[in-house]
């Protein structure tokens, strides 16, 4: 039976003869229906209409998108580590040839996701790369395909590799989460984030939303508590969920004047 995956969100849900009647994640007021209505595909389908693309974005580092772009479009990434590689978000497919450079540097020991709007087809991935799939426990409910290699943790933080920590922080879900690589950036350390702290065009900043198509933003409280668990890690450089979505320099400094600017303009401030 396929394991249905939804056209406009990109998330794979449980093997079943007939495609499901709705999407659960596209219903929510953080995401949307597509105009033209519920769609689904397989993955035999956007094989054959997609390919897998890998480009280096530093060393010790693989983005994985698909092209052309298939649902929201994001791209995901692989830390690559001594002591196993972790894949940072998911995408709707993987395909064959990718695979095989996947392999080819090392595998997949533990898939983690920044949110529910990533998890792609990280069950395909697994099954792939024999992985584990860690997801926080406050998100049990937006799992879409349920599979044995999934492990929901409840702590604060957790280390899927030697090195390596996913921070939960919140917003934009409750489980909403970042990866801290502190070897990254010639040693300065990197922070993944997916879109839970968002990358904006001014690449000087980020911002913070809990619907970003919708556009409906989070409350202040919830903003100061972000940053100040962001703030706790040290890191030149921020990789957000996309192509080109990269806070190259201060990227620590940005978040913090970014939560700022955005708590001043809640409060009415203007330049």
């Amino acid at each position: 039976m396929p394991a249905w995956i939804c056209v406009t969100c990109g998330v794979q849900h449980a093997e079943t003869p007939e495609p499901p009647a709705s999407c659960a994640i596209c219903l929510d007021e953080r995401q949307y229906v597509g105009w033209g209505g519920q769609r689904w595909a397989t993955r035999e389908e956007l094989a054959g209409e997609h390919r897998s693309e890998l480009r280096e974005e530093e060393p010790g580092l693989i983005g994985i998108g698909v092209a052309p772009p298939v649902a929201i479009g994001q791209r995901a990434l692989l830390v690559m580590t001594e002591g196993g590689n972790v894949l940072w978000d998911c995408v709707p497919l993987l395909d064959d040839r990718a695979c095989e450079r996947v392999a080819e540097l090392g595998g997949i020991a533990a898939i983690c996701c920044s949110h529910p709007h990533f998890y792609g087809a990280c069950v395909d991935l697994a099954d792939a790369f024999d992985a584990r799939i860690l997801l926080p426990e406050a998100d049990r409910e937006w799992v879409m395909r349920p599979s044995q290699r999934i492990e929901l943790w409840r702590t604060e933080t957790i280390e899927p590799v030697p090195g390596v920590t996913v921070a939960r922080i919140g917003g934009h879900f409750d489980g909403a989460a970042v990866l801290h690589w502190p070897a990254g950036a010639g040693g300065r350390g990197v922070l993944l984030t997916g879109d839970t702290v968002t990358v904006v065009q001014d690449r000087r900043y980020v911002s913070f939303m809990w619907s970003y198509p919708n556009l409906v933003p989070l409350d202040p409280p919830t903003v100061r508590a972000i940053a100040e668990r962001v703030g706790r890690y040290d890191f030149e450089r921020v990789y957000g969920g996309w192509w080109g979505r990269v806070v190259p320099e201060d990227g620590a400094g940005a978040v913090q004047r970014s939560a700022d600017r955005y708590l001043a303009r809640l409060r009415g401030e203007r330049p």
